[in-house]
This record gives structure tokens, sequence and C-alpha cells, in this order.
């Protein structure tokens, strides 16, 4: 088998150029494949991604993907709880694009806890957060925590993740959900049975990644207490 010639940062800075996301300086550039080098060593001994994806699939589903959030997190004080990190996407991805981002990194996988810290000492990582617990754990994830923005890669419903992440509710919180395709058919699940309405759609943005094609959604939703109406955004 031949070996693929590829250039994870040349690789990284043209799929973002190609995705309309904003350009990554040198010092992000550097970061990130650090952080892709040491994911591919880490997952020879522990389970962080399939084991047969390429350097062009991991790129693209797990670092393009998770930068794709970027651009929503505003604020010179945007605080990220990122629930089920796993090997730390969307929210250390996007915390080594852009260290002045606060994290709060929630994952319950000892050995991928290991990883994240890991990489978040290399990468000199300040103001950063990583919890071992599950997200319904109050002693260690606290309701009160000072969140701006929630998100989650892990859990695969809307509607199930707007109601775990219900007890974070708090005056300006945003809650991203990252999605396929099939978006509009979880949201019409969410709209039937959700009783009471805590959130309302705030606003929905599409990528096209750009070597699979596969379609991109980002929905973003607000608590109903932070609207002066019950208008659906959308």
């Amino acid at each position: 088998m031949v070996k693929e010639d590829f250039d994870f940062s040349e690789g990284l800075r043209e799929g973002c150029y190609a995705i309309g996301l904003p350009e990554l300086d040198a010092d992000a550039l550097s970061r990130l494949f650090v952080y892709f080098k040491e994911l591919k060593h880490w997952s020879r001994k522990i389970n962080l991604i399939a084991k047969k994806a390429t350097d062009r699939e991991i790129l693209e589903k797990h670092f393009l993907d998770s930068l794709t959030l970027l651009p929503l997190l505003e604020g010179d004080s945007a605080h990220l709880l990122d629930i089920g990190t796993g090997a730390g996407f969307p929210g250390l991805v996007c915390k080594a694009a852009r260290p002045d981002l606060q994290l709060t990194l929630v994952e319950p996988r000892q050995k991928r806890v290991a990883f994240l810290s890991h990489i978040a000492r290399t990468l000199q990582l300040t103001e950063l957060s990583i919890l071992n617990c599950r997200v319904e754990n109050e002693s260690v994830l606290p309701s009160d925590g000072g969140y701006t923005y929630i998100t989650s890669r892990a859990v695969t419903e809307v509607k199930m993740f707007l109601d775990m992440s219900s007890r974070f509710i708090q005056p300006g919180v945003k809650v991203i959900c990252m999605k396929g395709p099939k978006w509009q058919e979880e949201l019409a699940v969410w709209k039937e049975t959700a009783f009471p309405v805590r959130f309302l759609l705030y606003s929905q943005v599409e990528y096209i990644l750009p070597y699979s094609e596969a379609s991109r959604n980002l929905l973003v939703f607000v608590p109903v207490a932070t609207e002066g109406n019950s208008q659906d955004r959308t």
C-alpha cells in the first residue's frame, strides 16, 4: 500500500478556507499539528478514534468539524462546557486554536482523561478544567459554573441534549448542538415532545466538509427566559 503524502497543517489551512472558517495563525497550526501527532500516537494504545482512519479523515472528521464551532464562541469571556468530549472534540481543538477560550471538558472515561491532560500539558494550555465525571454529577460539575456555551458531539439527539443541559440554564447561555444532515427530524421530535419548553432555536449554521462533502449543522439554542418573546428565530 502506498502511504498517503499528507501535510496536516496545509490541509487544515486549506480546509478552513474552503468552508469559510477564519484563518488560523502559525501558532495555532503548530499546536493543532502537535495535537494531531499525539492523537495518532495514543490511539495505538487506547480507543480514541477509528483505528483505520486516514490522516485526511482525522483532519476533516475531528479537527475541521470541531473548528466549525469557533466562530460562534463570541466574547472575551467565553466559557465553553464540552460534555462527553472523548479525545477533546470539539472543545480542546477550539482551545488549541484559541488559547484565550475558557474551557471545561467533561469525560467519564479515565484513559481519555489521561490523554486530555497530556495534551493540555504538552500545549501549555491554561484556563482549562478536565472533569472525570458524568454530566449529572453536581458535586464535581456544578450547575452555576458560569458557562456561556454548552456543546457535545457525543450526545446524538437534540431533545436528549437539551434536557441534559437544562440544569445549566442561566441568562446569556447558549447551547450548541452539532448535527449531521438529519437535524430537521430531530428538531421536529424535540418540538413535539419538549414540555415545558425551556429553550428556543436561535440560529442554524450549515457547513459542507471539503473532502467528504458531508453536511454539518450547528443548532444554537437559548433559554426561553433570555428572549423577549416566544417566537422561533428560524
